[in-house]
């Protein structure tokens, strides 16, 4: 499995729990690729010796490495954490285009070297964007094998019904995160079921509070990185590290049944009106390693128009982005 970049805060509270086997199964050995950039080489090392010092007896094998052809051969599996931040004065469109350069190298290098098979998770952001390009750069690997991160969205929106309701988080399943990995996400509570004390019930009966949830605490998901980060002062990377352990564990063991999971998935073909050729966060379930995106959910007008505003900024996403591409 590769984890690239290794050297950053995700990545660091990631590692740990993939190599004792909270990720494939605890009976699953694991070589691990850690691929950085040269000058991280150094700290590399420094991480390989903390996970040597675990004395994990799943973990067979650790490559660090700052070459593609090393990183990228032969995967079962590839988290991709890494990529250009938003910097003071910089435009959309030129973190837009220098994430391309990351991503079609990425793409490039997954298909040139890993299995047709190998599953790839996108958490780098504009990471919707960034899924899509890596895609795009990789052909011969189906589309379907590409996946982006709302996982932290969706389980945000869980522990915040789960609050309010006053229940563990365990007690609100299948809420749902529409679109775009940005503020302009939708959290929906529409089809959530909580099971309340014994008695399972709707998210909207289980709240009780159709302003809340129409209101606070979809802008609360939406906004939560940022909160994190003003606080904290740091990214949220422990809640994404655990949120990137639930993602790549369900594709590997499935969803419970009855139960869906937000991932970001490839669009062509989705049955909600979505705009082909995106990857949207839609409501999934899984089963032998391949999702399939749940038909047939009701969606009021209120929940159309936030879908389709989330929509709109991922299609000009797109747009920007491809003009890049070929570049």
């Amino acid at each position: 499995m590769l984890l690239t970049p290794v050297t950053g805060q995700i990545a660091y509270s990631l590692l740990y729990s993939i190599a004792k086997g909270d990720v494939f199964g605890k009976d699953q050995p694991i070589i691990l690729v850690l691929l950085d950039i040269t000058p991280m080489l150094p700290v590399l090392d420094g991480v390989v010796m903390e996970l040597q010092d675990c004395a994990l007896p799943l973990l067979r094998e650790v490559i660090p490495t700052d070459k593609v052809e090393v990183g990228f051969k032969d995967l079962d599996a590839a988290i991709l954490v890494g990529s250009m931040p938003r910097k003071e004065g910089m435009e959309r469109k030129d973190l837009l285009k220098a994430n391309v350069a990351i991503f079609k190298t990425q793409g490039e290098a997954l298909e040139k070297y890993a299995k047709k098979t190998v599953k790839v998770l996108v958490v780098g952001n504009p990471a919707n964007t960034n899924c899509l390009i890596a895609s795009k750069s990789a052909p011969s690997i189906p589309k379907e094998n590409f996946s982006c991160l709302t996982r932290l969205d969706h389980n945000r929106a869980r522990s915040q019904v789960a609050m309010r309701v006053g229940v563990p988080s365990d007690s609100v399943k299948n809420v749902i995160i529409w679109g775009n990995h940005s503020s302009t996400q939708y959290p929906d509570v529409h089809h959530a079921i909580v099971n309340h004390h014994g008695k399972e019930m709707s998210g909207f009966d289980a709240v009780n509070d159709e302003s809340w949830l129409k209101g606070d605490f979809i802008t609360t998901v939406q906004q939560r990185g940022a909160a994190v980060i003003k606080a904290r002062k740091l990214s949220s990377a422990m809640s994404a590290a655990k949120a990137i352990c639930d993602h790549m564990r369900d594709i590997w063991f499935g969803t419970p049944d009855g139960e869906w999971v937000s991932m970001g998935v490839y669009s062509t073909g989705n049955s909600y009106g979505v705009p082909n050729d995106l990857m949207y966060s839609f409501p999934v379930m899984i089963k032998n390693k391949t999702w399939k995106v749940v038909d047939g959910l009701s969606i009021n007008d209120f929940s159309r128009g936030k879908m389709d505003a989330t929509a709109a900024e991922l299609v000009d996403e797109r747009d920007t982005a491809l003009t890049f591409l070929g570049a």
